[in-house]
């Protein structure tokens, strides 16, 4: 639902782009299809058009070239004119009526997975449980995914084994810093971190102790909302944003994420929020102290492990990393700090991965073309671990790896530096 105050901000914003094309060269869409509908600035003259009534908000042509689009930002990097096309994207999506299938997909996932911690945790027991078990490989040995769209197959494939039981070992409320405190921090699990990435949580703790900080990790921390603001579901994102800010005390020094797609949206909470009268004041404030583990790392500064990491890496931009945050210096610094690594730069970094959110759901023939371009790349680096700062990235990454053959491990950049201090040593050259 877009409100009066969305409409007028979005008309604002629109008036930014001067169409000068210097957005087109970097947008994956207008890349691999060619087609100018499918760019920023040809989505930027639909939105526009739908704005002024010229085109009717259930026009196939505008949802099928506006659903193509990743939400990369890549477009607000390159534009001089500082148009906030992110913004403008998803509060024009929340002006659209959603498809019959799109609303039961936001009802069921959105609002009925992600916007309760506990049936997440069930879904997520689930999963685990469908991958111990080997029931996928029974199924696929039995030829069962032939009777399913192709798609189902590779979609099933793409399911990253869990690091750990994280149902049955939550992270310590409190966590002490190591030696002279530093910084008192609260850290966000997350939802897809919180259930296939648990191990980086953990590493992202010890990290932080590591260099002084005591870490503060809230029981029941839900969804942050971005998954339903990328969808165009303003309101049940601003619900889950009151959430979370409820749950971190205004105390704290920093609140910390380890997902670029979560950061880029908790640091939005002030714009999200501004129109909340109860809101207003704690979003903005709350979303001046997030900082992605990389950036906080780096600001800090860092405390150099003793140990080492003897491996060529190669680095990946998260796209709401780079361009979102414009975060992009300080992980490729906590890296480097690393003794050992041989840090290798990737052809194309910034460039979008195709897994974007649930985009290599929604959107999967796009996606995989989009990810063969980045397996090129990263086989080219001659890498034997890519580290990138964002689930979705990693999900896609490793799916690409396996379908390559490629032995490619695929690693959070403080996964490695956790390794680092704790004394583990980790690939080759």
């Amino acid at each position: 639902m877009t409100t009066v105050s969305d409409t007028q901000s979005l008309k604002m914003l629109l008036r930014k782009c001067v169409h000068c094309g210097l957005c087109l060269p970097t947008c994956p869409t207008y890349d691999v299809l060619g087609d100018e509908r499918d760019s920023p600035r040809g989505r930027l003259f639909q939105m526009k058009a739908l704005m002024d009534g010229v085109v009717p908000a259930d026009d196939p042509s505008l949802n099928r070239h506006l659903s193509r689009c990743l939400d990369c930002r890549a477009c607000e990097t390159a534009c001089p004119s500082g148009v906030r096309y992110g913004q403008i994207l998803e509060e024009t999506r929340a002006a659209l009526p959603p498809s019959t299938a799109a609303t039961a997909g936001r009802t069921i996932v959105l609002g009925g997975v992600f916007g309760h911690p506990g049936r997440l945790a069930a879904a997520g027991m689930a999963l685990r449980a469908y991958q111990r078990t080997g029931a996928g490989r029974v199924f696929r040995r039995i030829g069962g995914f032939s009777l399913l769209p192709p798609r189902f197959g590779a979609l099933e494939a793409m399911l990253p084994p869990f690091q750990g039981p994280v149902a049955r070992k939550p992270l310590p409320v409190l966590t002490a810093a190591r030696g002279t405190r530093r910084a008192k921090v609260g850290l966000l699990t997350g939802c897809v971190m919180g259930q296939f990435f648990a191990g980086t949580n953990a590493a992202t703790t010890r990290v932080l102790a590591a260099n002084g900080c005591e870490v503060v990790t809230p029981r029941g921390q839900g969804c942050c909302g971005a998954l339903h603001a990328h969808a165009g579901a303003r309101e049940q994102a601003r619900a889950r944003a009151r959430a979370l800010i409820d749950c971190f005390d205004s105390s704290l020094d920093a609140i910390i994420t380890n997902a670029a797609g979560c950061g880029s949206m908790l640091k939005e909470y002030g714009h999200l929020l501004r129109d909340d009268p109860a809101y207003a004041e704690r979003a903005q404030a709350f979303a001046s102290r997030v900082k992605d583990i990389g950036e906080f790392l780096a600001e800090l500064p860092l405390r150099p492990p003793d140990g080492r990491v003897d491996a060529r890496v190669t680095y990946q931009d998260a796209c709401h990393l780079r361009h979102a945050q414009r975060v992009w210096r300080q992980p490729r610094a906590v890296l480097a700090a690393i003794p050992g690594l041989d840090l290798v730069e990737l052809e194309g970094s910034a460039d979008c991965c195709g897994s974007a959110g649930i985009y290599n759901v929604t959107q999967f023939d796009i996606s995989m073309r989009l990810l063969d371009q980045k397996m090129d790349r990263i086989a080219a680096t001659g890498a034997r671990i890519v580290a990138v700062g964002n689930p979705g990235c990693a999900i896609q990454i490793k799916y690409g790896a396996r379908s390559r053959g490629l032995r490619i491990e695929v690693a959070h950049p403080v996964d490695l530096l956790d390794r680092a201090y704790r004394g583990e040593r980790s690939g080759t050259h």
